[in-house]
């Protein structure tokens, strides 16, 4: 591997959203913004004569909006985007669908010099993980059609089996694939997903729409229940707590775990602090960094099942390799997988069919 600096091009039609993005990356001695664009067209012809190795975009631009051009850059030349987003809820949404074409990662478009300089760290670190991610060029897909099942009584629980998902770089997409083929007849989901703020309200109701399981942002105070899926809001750290006949989430806007608010180490350690013991699966999907390794080691001293995403299928294989590096998981599966393995581990967890008089054995590791 070589030692050059990774290449950045800028691509925004706000020439004071340009400077402020190459004077906020100028001390990263790693990174070279080699040049800058203020709309697809430009862009196309300097990505051409400057061969970047990451591109920033704006979605809102002249000429041709920011998803067109990347939805034609992942046909005709995939390479790692970020995109800068507005934090509106057109913006939302046009950000969830801009992962959905092919782009690593998003970020709320700074405002400002000031707030672009505080965020120029995090924006730096983006742009290391995208140049080392695997770059997923979407194919035409298939419609979403949740598996089905041979009717059968639906599974019973008696309330502590609880899932648990954490996912960061790619999760969005890989969330979706985990979840749409789940049934309705599983123990209550809460995941963690490093998403900024008001972004993940539009992945709670896209999945939602797409998913048996009822998806929602989680909202203090809401029980975790079977058929339920809480996902996390950017910006807050989801904690589990045990209430005699079930787990209650609280909010809460604690610093930051791993950089991350919300952290999935913060999740993984609630649920070991509220005795969940071995009633718990827990699930680490793609993602930079190490949020949610030591939890899973916690939870799986603990009792409960573990399982990791592969490194195959990783866009960033981060976050599942420290914790198999740190001996926290027990299976680790292709992404197209997983949703089975869920599926199949809910039939340990739940109480016996009405009338059977045997509860399925537990498997173990």
């Amino acid at each position: 591997m070589n030692n050059r600096p990774i290449r950045l091009l800028v691509v925004d039609d706000s020439a004071v959203a340009r400077k402020v993005l190459t004077d906020s990356l100028a001390r990263e001695k790693d990174i070279e913004v080699v040049g800058s664009a203020p709309d697809p067209y430009i862009a196309r012809d300097k990505i051409l004569a400057l061969n970047p190795d990451v591109i920033t975009l704006d979605l809102e631009m002249p000429r041709l909006d920011g998803l067109s051009f990347l939805k034609l850059l992942m046909k005709h030349r995939p390479m790692p985007v970020i995109i800068l987003s507005s934090l509106t809820q057109d913006g939302s949404a046009m950000a969830l669908e801009a992962l959905q074409a092919g782009a690593v990662d998003v970020m709320g478009k700074p405002g400002g010099s000031n707030s672009a300089s505080a965020d120029g760290t995090r924006l730096a670190e983006k742009i290391r993980m995208a140049a080392g991610a695997r770059v997923r060029v979407p194919s035409t897909p298939a419609p979403n059609v949740p598996s089905t099942r041979p009717a059968r009584e639906a599974r019973r629980y008696l309330g502590r089996e609880i899932i648990l998902i954490g996912s960061s770089t790619g999760g969005t997409e890989a969330l979706k694939e985990v979840l749409v083929p789940l049934p309705v007849d599983l123990p209550g989901i809460c995941v963690v997903q490093h998403i900024p703020a008001k972004f993940s309200l539009a992945l709670a109701e896209r999945l939602n729409q797409l998913c048996q399981l009822e998806v929602r942002e989680a909202v203090d105070g809401d029980r975790v229940v079977p058929g339920l899926v809480l996902l996390a809001p950017g910006g807050k750290h989801l904690v589990l707590h045990w209430r005699t006949t079930h787990y209650q989430v609280r909010l809460t806007e604690g610093p930051p775990v791993h950089h991350q608010r919300p952290a999935v180490d913060v999740m993984f350690d609630s649920a070991v602090k509220s005795g969940v013991g071995s009633h718990a699966l827990a699930i680490i999907l793609t993602g930079m960094g190490a949020d949610g390794a030591e939890g899973m080691l916690h939870l799986r001293n603990g009792g409960a099942a573990t399982l990791a995403q592969n490194e195959e299928t990783c866009v960033v294989f981060g976050m599942p390799r420290e914790a198999i590096r740190r001996g926290a998981v027990q299976h680790t599966l292709p992404l197209g997988n997983i949703a089975q393995h869920i599926d199949r581990h809910a039939d340990t967890m739940a109480l016996p069919a009405l009338g059977s008089g045997v509860r399925p054995a537990l498997r173990t590791a």
